[in-house]
């Protein structure tokens, strides 16, 4: 049999299913209809398992696994379907509808803005890239920015989240599971690290170096050169900065940004140390309430899945048949309960989209938990 026979074959199959599918889901919607009627629920885990159970049975054994794959999907699809027109997304839709109704057209220029460090620090640089005239507040920790933002004690937060060499700053990743909060914007900065010291002080002098662990990744290449010394990590590299400015030594360095050495008086012993020219960290800004702003076209989500095969699949599976792009996939333990996380999704659609309203109505129904963290556009 010749291969364009083989392929008209396959042909007349697909539209043979195409026709089934499209029949299968009429009557779905027929179902949910007498669900609503009836109060019923959208999932009949029981009918799944015994339906599952005899396709299983019907299909042949070396195609038994791939028949449990198909119908699992074709169950969460019609399944979604249902809950579409059980109207059972209206509650975070109609959040992000009065969101996006009631959010001010421009972004402020002025406001209240929680920073982790000292003046002079990266999140300062970022803030000052999303607000015109910020007035900062600093904090020592990021958790105590998060914790300014729940309580109301500045409109916004700047805080970093990943960056291109070093990757995710896990820190953050975990403070965000615990904390309430809404992403509004993001940033991303390019950072550029410079190893900074005392006036008088020479590269040779230099016995103990300061800064954030990321940065201290980032230059790792630089720091190996510099035999005999000692790297110390500390909260900030703009308080690196500082604790060598204020310490009268002249055997001590920071990696910290070019802005540092004319804030604290030092003198650049190496400029542009960082392993890869093009270093960029992204910033996230955040609030407490949720603020979308016109042109939003990036969503961040965390979810917390069933601890059971394919439920991420499941997850990834939606994002395709919309048509949605990841851009961002990262998993977190989730303390006190093994082997079991928390994953944090960006996603890259219009919050105008019908696909993303479609998208906001699945996830709910399978995940063990879901938070809408927000939708945002990315200053560059």
């Amino acid at each position: 049999m010749e291969l364009q026979e083989l392929r008209g074959r396959i042909d007349r199959i697909d539209d043979e299913l195409v026709r089934l599918f499209a029949e299968r889901m009429d009557v779905a919607a027929e179902v949910a209809a007498y669900k609503k009627e009836k109060g019923l629920p959208v999932l009949d885990a029981a009918r799944e398992r015994a339906k599952l159970r005899d396709v299983m049975e019907k299909a042949p054994e070396e195609l038994q696994e791939q028949t449990a794959a198909l119908y699992s999907l074709l169950f969460e699809m019609s399944r979604a379907r249902q809950s579409r027109l059980l109207g059972g997304d209206s509650a975070l839709v109609e959040e992000i509808t009065d969101a996006i109704a009631n959010t001010v057209p421009l972004f402020p220029e002025k406001a209240a803005v929680a920073c982790q460090g000292v003046e002079g620090a990266y999140s300062q640089l970022a803030c000052e890239k999303l607000f015109r005239l910020p007035n900062e507040f600093y904090f020592s920790s990021f958790e105590a920015v998060f914790s300014a933002i729940e309580q109301g004690l500045c409109d916004y937060g700047v805080i970093p989240l990943e960056n291109s060499t070093a990757g995710s700053v896990n820190k953050v990743y975990d403070l965000m599971m615990r904390h309430d909060f809404r992403i509004v914007r993001s940033v991303r900065l390019k950072v550029d690290h410079n190893l900074l010291a005392r006036p008088g002080v020479k590269l040779e002098d230099i016995r103990e170096i300061y800064s954030h662990e990321q940065a201290i990744h980032q230059c790792s290449g630089f720091l190996q050169q510099c035999k005999g010394v000692k790297v110390i990590p500390c909260e900030n590299t703009a308080q690196a900065a500082k604790m060598v400015a204020q310490s009268g030594r002249c055997d001590v360095a920071a990696l910290s940004s070019r802005a540092c050495m004319g804030l604290y008086g030092l003198q650049c012993l190496a400029a542009d140390v960082q392993d890869v020219g093009n270093n960029f960290t992204r910033f996230i800004c955040i609030s407490k309430n949720l603020e979308i702003y016109p042109g939003a076209d990036r969503t961040s989500l965390m979810m917390v899945l069933p601890h059971e095969p394919g439920s991420l699949y499941k997850v990834l599976s939606r994002f395709y048949a919309l048509g949605i792009n990841l851009i961002k996939l990262e998993s977190r333990p989730i303390p006190e309960r093994n082997f079991e996380f928390m994953f944090y999704f960006d996603l890259e659609t219009s919050v105008y989209s019908p696909r993303f309203t479609q998208l906001m109505g699945e996830l709910q129904s399978i995940s063990e938990q879901f938070s809408y963290l927000g939708s945002y556009s990315e200053v560059v």
